[in-house]
């Protein structure tokens, strides 16, 4: 199998061989995400998620810039289609707040490693979508920008939730309530990133990472990814029972023969996923 080209030239994706990249593709715009965008973003990522032969995704953005954010001019300008609520418009909400198929709650239940290979500015939604990512890789021009607070906005797509979580309630207070701009070394200091690269080995090096990842079972990192997302809500008892139901899964496949045989023989094992 393998993933789909992308319905619009707005993200790019392209397979090579257990890896996906997908690039956001609007260099002029420092990639601001448009309502395209988000609904390929989507199925771009459910459909990596569920193939057998996707065993990383490699998220990063073309150009100067990561992701600025979401479009505020092409939201704009949709409200004023279809008529704004204070201008005495018919724009009034007709069915329950729902964001079950919004690339934030897609990535956070992708099983699927995915690697953040931050190339530039992130800023608002960029930034949320590199803290849901499992690694983040960031070039050395690269910068991270807490600023919603300077557009009497906040970080409403998981960032309040998952920066605490990163690195810690006073650092994230910190750069939230200050509308702070960190750059990579800060970054990589205070834990929000993994590593640090010139910008000219970012792609390499996360396509290094990834290529490490896909070569171990497939099962047993899906599992674990999924058994440490779930453990950030589970009692420490509830999360050790949970993972000896999946483990009793992993006994039985092929792949846990093939570990076994590979470490007897001294060789690198030849993981197929079953």
């Amino acid at each position: 199998m393998a993933v789909s080209p992308s319905s619009t030239d707005e993200l790019l994706v392209e397979q090579d061989g257990y890896v996906v990249t997908i690039t956001l593709n609007r260099p002029e715009r420092l990639n601001a995400i448009s309502r395209a965008m988000l609904q390929e973003l989507s199925a771009k990522m459910v459909e990596a998620d569920k193939d057998p032969d996707v065993r990383c995704i490699i998220l990063t953005g073309a150009g100067r810039g990561f992701c600025s954010g979401l479009d505020l001019i092409d939201t704009s300008d949709r409200m004023d289609r279809s008529g704004s609520a204070t201008s005495g418009g018919s724009n009034q909400p007709r069915q329950l707040f729902d964001l079950r198929d919004a690339p934030i709650n897609v990535m956070w239940h992708t099983d699927t490693p995915i690697i953040c290979a931050i190339n530039g500015a992130a800023a608002g939604y960029g930034m949320d979508m590199t803290l849901l990512c499992d690694m983040r890789i960031m070039a050395e021009n690269a910068k991270l920008a807490a600023v919603t607070a300077k557009r009497n906005v906040v970080p409403e797509s998981g960032g309040t939730w998952l920066l605490p979580r990163l690195v810690g309630w006073a650092k994230a207070a910190e750069l939230y309530y200050r509308g702070r701009t960190v750059g990579a070394e800060e970054a990589l200091e205070i834990g929000i990133v993994n590593e640090v690269v010139p910008n000219e080995e970012l792609m390499a090096t996360a396509r290094q990472w990834a290529e490490e990842v896909a070569e171990n079972a497939p099962m047993a990192v899906r599992t674990t990814k999924r058994m440490m997302r779930m453990g950030l809500e589970e009692s420490y008892d509830t999360a050790v029972d949970h993972l000896m139901v999946h483990l009793t899964g992993l006994f039985q496949s092929e792949d846990f023969q093939e570990g076994l045989k590979a470490f007897m023989e001294k060789r690198k094992p030849n993981f197929t996923g079953r």
